[in-house]
């Protein structure tokens, strides 16, 4: 066993925190006594490209991905898997160089399907259909020994107009509550000090196992060990007064919410086919704001969906401005095959779409700027990274401002009291340690 040459395999993964989560957890599937993991950027002897098909950008990315690892390694074993696998399997084994493809399950038997590693005549192709699927594949990632993520749903029951998840993903699922606890208690055997709550739809949590978020969490903040806990993204009609409540009386909780808007428009809304209005959203957004002055709030929005009119942009533009937001996920409408917003009318001239979106950047700016002088002079808990940037090292408050200090390798992983000094050059929060 001494005399086996170890097989080289990199992982390299595109798209959401989810699609990270669950290449820590693939990558875990491989025997350390077969494989010797490496960097994506050296040569390897096998590679796994974990895909998202969110925009027609994210497929692009991904094919450039698969033909810059087969450049740089011609030989070796290319595997393409998960979202943008599942959904165009045809059009990727159709790529020179590509050995397997496997859909958002079947990745997660990647083991199975690699026993013979050696170059295919044609690619093997195994994807399923996930219209009946209720398998829910645990994941929590480990790379990072400052926070874990940590894959608590997959899928999505909703049916909004531009979206491709449910496609990929199949229908809303989720792990019980005695799992989540068990992954939690390795977790934070591993030191990890933060867990960030992820999935396709949170919210959802609990549909297929007759649970609830709330119950979930309020399980999780007892588990010694994991300091504190992030929610990922929640949908604004899914955000509970409970949920708010727990997150003001709980410090582990952190004050950080992330809540798709996508338009400010009630017409646009309903034709994204959202389940909630304008008002509702800045109703969530208020209670928050009232509850935890200095939480940081983030949402979501896209620019220039069918039949979005310049009168429709600027009720949006307007309505996110007034506001008490943090910052933007500014998204560049892109249709995508399949859904219901492919055949709409009214599409946005893309230099339009392109002006729009840079309008909410500019906002999302500025926001997050006073977001930023808000905070200034109070203080905070950071929970510092292992990455040394420019002399720095960085972490984030609870409330997800970006945070640096001159660097002491001591700092990565604790968590550490400081006052926020401003803005710095490299715009980050310019922080002093109080203990």
């Amino acid at each position: 066993m001494n005399n086996l040459i170890r097989k080289k395999v990199a992982f390299h993964t595109l798209g959401c925190k989810l699609n990270f989560t669950e290449t820590s957890t693939i990558s875990r599937l491989f025997s350390e006594v077969l494989f010797e993991k490496v960097p994506a950027s050296q040569k390897a002897d096998v590679y796994v490209i974990n895909t998202c098909s969110v925009t027609d950008a994210a497929d692009k990315k991904c094919r450039q991905a698969i033909k810059r690892f087969i450049h740089q390694s011609p030989d070796a074993f290319i595997a393409v898997v998960g979202c943008y696998a599942q959904l165009k399997p045809q059009e990727i084994s159709s790529i020179p160089g590509v050995d397997l493809v496997l859909g958002v399950n079947e990745k997660f038997d990647i083991a199975d399907y690699i026993a013979r590693i050696e170059k295919r005549e044609k690619p093997e192709i195994h994807s399923c259909e996930l219209s009946d699927s209720d398998r829910f594949n645990p994941s929590w990632s480990a790379g990072d020994r400052t926070r874990s993520f940590l894959k608590i749903q997959d899928g999505c029951d909703y049916n909004c107009s531009y979206c491709t998840v449910p496609l990929a993903r199949g229908r809303s699922k989720n792990a019980d509550i005695a799992s989540l606890l068990s992954e939690a208690r390795a977790i934070a055997q591993k030191g990890i000090k933060e867990i960030v709550l992820t999935g396709v739809n949170i919210g959802d949590f609990g549909k297929s196992t007759d649970e609830s978020l709330t119950e979930l969490i309020k399980e999780l903040v007892r588990i010694p060990g994991v300091e504190r806990y992030r929610i990922s993204s929640i949908e604004p009609n899914l955000l509970t007064n409970e949920l708010i409540e727990l997150a003001c009386r709980n410090e582990r909780i952190l004050p950080h919410f992330h809540i798709p808007l996508q338009s400010g428009s009630n017409r646009i809304l309903g034709l994204m086919r959202r389940r909630y209005t304008g008002e509702l959203f800045a109703e969530r957004v208020e209670m928050i704001r009232k509850s935890m002055p200095l939480a940081g709030i983030g949402a979501d929005v896209i620019a220039g969906f069918p039949g979005e009119t310049e009168a429709d942009f600027e009720e949006t533009y307007a309505f996110i401005e007034k506001l008490p937001l943090s910052y933007l996920h500014v998204f560049t409408f892109s249709a995508r095959p399949g859904t219901i917003a492919w055949d709409l009318h009214g599409k946005v001239d893309h230099h339009e779409k392109e002006r729009r979106s840079k309008k909410l950047i500019s906002l999302s700016e500025s926001k997050h700027s006073g977001f930023m002088n808000q905070n200034t002079g109070h203080t905070a808990d950071v929970l510092f990274e292992k990455t040394r940037s420019s002399g720095m090292i960085t972490g984030f408050t609870g409330n997800y401002i970006r945070a640096e200090y001159p660097w002491q390798a001591k700092l990565a992983g604790q968590i550490r009291k400081v006052t926020m000094r401003g803005i710095s050059p490299s715009g980050k929060m310019s922080v002093e340690l109080i203990d």
